[in-house]
């Protein structure tokens, strides 16, 4: 690891050339420790040119976060919120994890997660300036028992929060991914993962962590292995990350301030109007390899998904199944 790579990124942020008489000449190092600075950087997955008498850039400009412009986007809300930048982390739910003391609201985002965390053991996949990674640390005064259906919950922000930013198509997989539906086929544009810490009756807390595709290399996309799509693909106008990461922040705090007094019944309605597998046929993948196939029904007051099947109505809860539409 170099101490030197970020800074370096940054100046490279504006997709042009810097040479590396002038980068060693800016940071007072040498250029053996820019090379192996940009080395670090390629070996955490980020691409930069590197061509001789011109010296290195990135494939394109991009923006990275700005700690004021995220704060800003919050607005009267930004006060709850204690937020941190880093620059490169093996994952920011791992991080807030381990943070037993960390304060109630405290959002951690990472320009690069090295291990980035999604559903059922896989991992997130994450590049500078091509996707958003963050977690968010909420307490509850009620115990974790009292936490069914806060998966859904976080969904109904995301929608709301990309709704403000003129995207209005995206839809919600139960229980816990944001869909895109291109070509007839739903592409995942975000994805949840939460862990919850305390006990089941006492005080609890939620980490909560967010991932949105950007803007991915085509070779990216189709690493990930499943359907994916990114907002610069769905949305009409660019939207910066920091004013994206403020956004969800503003609405993820109104949803939760909502879903601490009121569970999830007070937000299943919304729910149920973004819901992609509403009343539609599925196959259900359990833990065990068996599969079961129904129609979607519903979801109950507290996010248990409703299946009519073969044995009748069946509830599953949030972490057992995955969903797959069956004319897919």
């Amino acid at each position: 690891m170099s101490q030197f790579t970020f800074p370096i990124l940054h100046l490279l942020a504006d997709g042009q050339f810097h040479s590396g008489e002038a980068l060693a000449q800016h940071f007072k190092v040498t250029r053996a420790t820019i090379w192996n600075a940009v080395q670090h950087a390629q070996n955490l997955g980020v691409e930069v040119f590197s061509v001789r008498g011109r010296g290195y850039k990135l494939p394109q400009a991009i923006e990275l976060l700005d700690e004021k412009l995220v704060l800003a986007a919050i607005g009267e809300q930004r006060a709850w919120f204690k937020l941190e930048v880093l620059d490169e982390i093996t994952s920011t739910n791992t991080y807030l994890m381990q943070q037993k003391n960390a304060a109630h609201a405290t959002c951690v985002v990472a320009h690069v997660q090295t291990h980035g965390k999604g559903r059922r053991g896989r991992t997130w996949v994450s590049q500078l300036g091509a996707s958003l990674t963050f977690s968010l640390l909420w307490r509850f005064q009620c115990g974790a028992a009292a936490l069914s259906g806060l998966s859904l919950a976080v969904g109904v922000a995301l929608i709301r929060a990309l709704n403000s930013l003129g995207v209005n198509d995206a839809q919600l997989k139960w229980p816990n991914d944001v869909l895109v539906t291109e070509n007839n086929t739903p592409k995942k544009l975000a994805g949840i993962l939460i862990e919850l810490q305390g006990d089941l009756e006492g005080p609890s807390a939620a980490v909560i962590g967010v991932g949105f595709n950007l803007n991915l290399p085509d070779k990216v996309l189709s690493s990930i292995d499943q359907p994916a799509i990114d907002l610069t693909t769905v949305s009409t106008s660019p939207i910066n990350q920091s004013a994206l990461l403020g956004v969800l922040l503003k609405h993820l705090a109104d949803v939760l301030s909502s879903f601490e007094q009121h569970g999830f019944v007070g937000l299943r309605d919304e729910w149920l109007s973004y819901h992609a597998y509403e009343n539609k046929p599925v196959r259900m993948l359990l833990p065990n390899g068996t599969e079961v196939v129904g129609l979607v029904k519903s979801v109950a007051d507290d996010g248990i998904l409703l299946v009519e099947t073969a044995l009748g109505l069946q509830r599953f809860s949030a972490g057992e199944i995955s969903l797959r539409n069956l004319s897919l």
